[in-house]
């Protein structure tokens, strides 16, 4: 596997880039995992298509986050289950920003499903977003730059076109 891996730059183009994975999925795990994503999970390994989730694709004892972000960087497409704590989770704000920023340089395809939250919320930062915001930006007083990019990467996502699921 680890010849198939792209060991080029982050700004090679995608017509020379070989992808490692299909998918990656970006989620709350508390919010999602036993009732959707790993449902999505197993539907799209079942038609071939090579996923990435943290649940089975990190190698353990690897640190987390340099692996989550490498997997981000060798994915085609990357799914962005939303959900009313998505934002409480800084792991996924990271993995968010790392995902804008793919999609700008390297153009990769974001899809974004609002999990039982209003898009609108998500866009605007209403509702648990803002009150997650309200944490990290007491938490990260010192760095409010950071909170600044999750709330612009949120923002850039939640106004991509996507799908609006409630309750199922």
């Amino acid at each position: 596997m680890a010849s198939m891996r792209n060991q080029g730059a982050l700004s090679s183009s995608t017509s020379s880039r070989r992808w490692v994975y299909d998918v990656f999925l970006s989620f709350r795990g508390k919010d999602t995992w036993n009732n959707f994503t790993d449902h999505l999970y197993t539907a799209l390994k079942q038609k071939g298509v090579f996923t990435f989730s943290d649940n089975e694709g990190l190698e353990r004892g690897k640190y987390i986050s340099p692996e989550l972000l490498k997997a981000i960087e060798e994915s085609k497409f990357t799914i962005v289950i939303l959900s009313r704590n998505y934002a409480s989770s800084t792991w996924c704000l990271d993995e968010l920003a790392k995902i804008v920023e793919c999609m700008k340089q390297i153009k990769m395809k974001v899809l974004p499903i609002f999990y039982d939250v209003d898009p609108t919320d998500v866009r605007k930062q209403m509702g648990t977003f803002a009150q997650a915001f309200a944490k990290h930006k007491k938490h990260f007083k010192k760095n409010i730059k950071k909170v600044q990019t999750w709330r612009d990467a949120l923002r850039e996502v939640a106004n991509l076109s996507g799908w609006h699921l409630q309750d199922r």
